[in-house]
This record gives structure tokens, C-alpha cells and sequence, in this order.
């Protein structure tokens, strides 16, 4: 009997399109960045940012190094958080109505940029703490220096929060996120393009 559910944020919760990042690069006369972030797999370095283990700082530094362009922290940043489209309404109606029958846990693959922007968005948008009234809790790889799929992140939520890995199930819209949860014991779903957590009537 499922108990606990663990979401992924970006393309489950949080719609993103990445390739806003390498368009919106683009546009600032950086195109060599095409292949920089994609959902299946992304560079050493950015893995290292987001697992908090680079600073801002240096993130842009290094990425200014790419490109061969001298953009400014500020346009970087600005790029980066061209992934973040929005949450819906009906999505956040349907987590809270959720919460009312399950708990509710949040494990993002995430960056400092990219937490900075969507916090703040999400707290105008709906004039609450988004995550602290959703999820029992929310864990941020940059934070917790855990990138999924890595089973040391899984087993971590479940040592933390007591959670029974046959109890919890897990969601998430990449494959390789999927595989790492399952080999720590949980129920993994993978949320497939086109599908929307809101229409699974079976939850």
C-alpha cells in the first residue's frame, strides 16, 4: 500500500522546455551551447553546480569559458532560468487535494539560479510558501549535494523522513531517475511526454 509519495520537480510539477537554456543563449551570440544541458544527460561541471559543489560564480565563469563570449552573470542567469515555464493551477489544486491522502515529498535536481527564480515565482504566483505547504518535505540537490539518480540521495529522504521504501512511491519524467529509485526498493512511475500528473485519476 502506497503511503508516501516522492515527486520529481522540473517536467512533473514544474513545466520546463530545455531547450529555452541553448535558444536563449543563442539569442546573446553564445550558439556553441547547444549541447551543454539536455534532459537525458549534461555536462560534468553543470552536474557539479547542481549538486552545490560550484558557486555561482564559478558556474559563470566556467560558462563564459565555453561560450568564448563575455556575458555577464546577470545574462547567464537569465538563460539558465529560460527552462522555467510555470506551474499550473489545476496542478497545484490537485497536489493539495493529494496531501490529503498521502504525504508528500519533493526530490529536485536543481541549481542555485534555478531555486532562486522559481521560489520567488511560485510564492508571488500563489501568496504561499509553495513547498512548505505542500510536501512534509522538499529536498534541492544543490542543497542536499545529491544529484539523482544516485541511490545515496533515495535512501537518504528515507532514512530522514522514516519513510518504508515498499510504502513510497516515486515520480519522475526521467529514466535513468526511475532506475536509481528502484534499485533502493521504491515504486517508481515514469511520468511519459504528453502525460500530466493531474489526469492520474489513480493516485
Amino acid at each position: 500500500m502506497i503511503k508516501n509519495i516522492i515527486f520529481d520537480l522540473g517536467g512533473v510539477i514544474y513545466d520546463i522546455r530545455y531547450e529555452n537554456i541553448a535558444e536563449a543563449f543563442a539569442r546573446m551570440g553564445a550558439s556553441n551551447l547547444v549541447a551543454l544541458y539536455s534532459k537525458s544527460q549534461q555536462t560534468d561541471f553543470i552536474d557539479k553546480f547542481e549538486e552545490g559543489l560550484i558557486s555561482t560564480t564559478e558556474f559563470c565563469e566556467e560558462i563564459r569559458r565555453l561560450s568564448e563570449v563575455p556575458l555577464t552573470d546577470a545574462q547567464i542567469e537569465e538563460a539558465w532560468n529560460a527552462i522555467l515555464i510555470d506551474v499550473p493551477a489545476p496542478r497545484v489544486d490537485f497536489l493539495l487535494k493529494l496531501k490529503e491522502k498521502y504525504k508528500l515529498y519533493l526530490f529536485s535536481n536543481t541549481n542555485q539560479f534555478n531555486y532562486d527564480c522559481f521560489t520567488a515565482y511560485l510564492k508571488k504566483k500563489y501568496g504561499f510558501d509553495f513547498f512548505g505547504t505542500i510536501f512534509q518535505a522538499a529536498y534541492f540537490s544543490h542543497t542536499l549535494h545529491i544529484r539523482k539518480p544516485k541511490e545515496e540521495g533515495f535512501r537518504r529522504i528515507l532514512q530522514e523522513q522514516g519513510l518504508r521504501a515498499d510504502e513510497t512511491l516515486f515520480i519522475d519524467d526521467s529514466p535513468q531517475h526511475i532506475e536509481g529509485a528502484r534499485r533502493c526498493g521504491l515504486n517508481a512511475y515514469h511520468l511519459k511526454d504528453g502525460e500530466i500528473i493531474e489526469e492520474m485519476k489513480w493516485l
